[in-house]
């Protein structure tokens, strides 16, 4: 092999005794280590992520060290796609003004929520998820899943949400677009009897309800296109391990400052306490 390559022989087992750089054995740990936030994080994290957990674990390190890191591991984030919302709003149905007017960080828990319905594909066929977000700490609070599109949907997450959250706050806000199942009468009954303030988006304007949005991009890059589903079944399994699990409470948000929605609940109510 020496010879093929054109060195001493002396020279090559001089250099297996050379010691390894500290700086060379510190990128061998922090590579194990980053290996393992990334399976943990599902592959969904991307160098950003993975460089908070790392000073969150008591890791001194860089960003660019971190990004060069995970080429050499040829590691990175799953790739964004586009993601396109639907509504259904060419209905009759009488609806909201916009309340919210894009005010999208709330000084406090309970005082801003936002709604919002996706579309997944499936082998058996579509399913339809809603979700209900406290605006204050980014948790999805109240989610329903159905295969039919239809105004017992939202009213399954908001009555979720009801139940999770029963001492919210008495100016409380509801913001979602204008479809149909939100100006449904029965759903709007419902905000009336718990005194909660309706708001709906501007008329195809999917900016007015940015934050739920980025959630369902979120969602679809991390999880859904991920999948090919057979079965409705298999779709709801995951959507449950994705929500309650991974995003409410171990997944890093940069709009929370690095933390889970869960630990910014917690952490700021023991602040306001």
């Amino acid at each position: 092999m020496c010879q093929v390559l054109k060195v001493s022989r002396s020279g090559y087992y001089a250099w297996l005794k050379y010691p390894t750089s500290q700086r060379k054995k510190k990128d061998i740990e922090l590579k194990q280590k980053i290996k393992q936030i990334y399976q943990k994080s599902r592959q969904r994290y991307g160098s950003p992520r993975i460089y908070q957990q790392l000073l969150r674990e008591g890791y001194s390190i860089g960003k660019k060290r971190v990004e060069r890191l995970m080429q050499e591991l040829d590691i990175q984030a799953v790739a964004k796609k586009k993601y396109k919302s639907t509504t259904d709003s060419a209905h009759s149905k009488p609806v909201a003004e916009n309340h919210l007017n894009r005010d999208f960080t709330p000084k406090k828990p309970n005082k801003y929520w936002v709604a919002d319905i996706t579309y997944i594909w499936t082998a058996e066929g579509w399913i339809y998820l809603a979700t209900i977000m406290d605006l204050y700490s980014r948790k999805i609070i109240g989610w329903a899943l159905r295969e039919r599109l239809t105004k017992e949907l939202v009213i399954g997450a908001l009555d979720m949400a009801l139940k999770q959250r029963c001492n919210f706050s008495p100016d409380l806000l509801i913001h979602s677009d204008r479809g149909s199942q939100y100006a449904s009468e029965l759903y709007q009954l419902i905000l009336l009897k718990h005194g909660i303030l309706c708001s709906m988006s501007g008329k195809g304007n999917c900016w007015d309800n940015a934050v739920m949005e980025s959630f369902y991009r979120t969602l679809k890059v991390e999880l859904i296109y991920q999948h090919k589903y057979q079965t409705r079944r298999e779709a709801q399994r995951d959507i449950f391990e994705y929500i309650e699990i991974f995003y409410n409470r171990e997944r890093l948000h940069s709009s929370i400052g690095y933390y889970t929605p869960e630990e910014y609940e917690t952490l700021m109510l023991t602040k306001l306490s």
